[in-house]
């Protein structure tokens, strides 16, 4: 385990202790979180001891997504009982079930929009965060949110619920995009820990082609204007680093045909079997190329590329790709 995740998992860890420590002071019946506690303590010292991660039977490496499924295991998969792997298989089956339930429908018509999707996790869960809420009335607007949680599996997938949750519930709220982004990331900042955060891009389209658009600290995205290709930078910090974040709102009004394509860096981050990167520039290239390709086909071209480039090499990490079109 790198340095980096080391300090982040020990951050987790003392968090997860400090509130059973509480817990077990106001409880009367604290036999089962006394052994949790001391599970905690076993693992903090098997991170100083240099030993976390590593099987006790085979000694040999215990798997990434099991260990964030279960960040105290000591055991790797493989010496669980059938009983234990079985309660396992069971939740992450739930999980994909409760996460596949959250996603919109993948393809959408809607005042004068096409919207359309692929959201391909790379285990049984993904962090990446993808939504649209279509209006109740007639001629109101859409929005969008994209983005990608911090960490990978199971506990992305939660981050990627609650983000999902304070989105939709503040909605409601009705408020301007600038001030609905300021508001869910002081939300988020206060439920969640200090090590966790969100990259976003969160937009709203109107029937007239009106769009708003704020990028914090998401990889850019494209809007393809009257043939010109433009990206849209971040103009803040990923929701969760700072309580009191700005945000700066992009506007523009995109005619017939214009089109804007939001990426996971789980493509452009995506390595061959040299450690190279697919990169931005490449799919900024192929953007260009088949801009005008019907939504789906400009989606399914993007991941034909992508997958050549991979070559066989190890998929790590989720890869969404979002893209709307104004059609009148």
């Amino acid at each position: 385990m790198d340095t980096s995740s080391a300090g982040i998992l020990r951050a987790q860890l003392l968090d997860r202790r400090d509130r059973l420590q509480q817990t077990i002071e106001e409880s009367h019946d604290a036999a089962r979180l006394i052994q949790l506690l001391q599970e905690v303590e076993s693992a903090l010292k098997r991170i100083d001891a240099g030993s976390y991660g590593i099987c006790e039977l085979c000694k040999e490496p215990i798997g990434p997504a099991y260990l964030q499924l279960d960040p105290l295991a000591r055991v790797c998969l493989d010496h669980l009982s059938d009983q234990q792997q079985r309660a396992i298989e069971r939740d992450l089956d739930l999980a994909y079930r409760i996460q596949s339930n959250l996603l919109p429908s993948q393809h959408l018509r809607i005042n004068g929009w096409e919207i359309s999707y692929h959201y391909e996790p790379a285990g049984p869960v993904s962090g990446d965060y993808c939504d649209i809420v279509t209006p109740e009335v007639n001629g109101g607007d859409t929005y969008f949110f994209f983005g990608d949680v911090s960490g990978k599996g199971v506990a992305a997938s939660l981050l990627m619920s609650h983000l999902h949750a304070i989105f939709r519930s503040l909605l409601a709220t009705q408020l301007p995009l600038q001030q609905l982004i300021e508001r869910a990331n002081r939300v988020f900042s206060e439920s969640t820990q200090s090590t966790q955060f969100a990259t976003l891009v969160c937009g709203k389209l109107a029937q007239n082609g009106n769009l708003e658009i704020c990028n914090a600290g998401h990889p850019s995205p494209f809007v393809i204007h009257a043939g010109n290709v433009t990206c849209i930078e971040s103009t803040g910090l990923p929701l969760g680093l700072a309580y009191s974040g700005e945000y700066n709102i992009h506007t523009a009004r995109l005619s017939k045909g214009d089109t804007i394509f939001l990426y996971t860096d789980g493509l452009t981050e995506m390595r061959n079997e040299s450690e190279e990167q697919y990169g931005p520039e490449r799919l900024l290239d192929l953007i260009k190329q088949h801009q005008s390709a019907p939504l789906r086909t400009l989606i399914e071209v993007c991941l034909q590329s992508v997958s050549t480039f991979r070559a066989g090499a190890l998929k790590v990490d989720d890869l969404t790709i979002m893209t709307m079109r104004r059609t009148e």
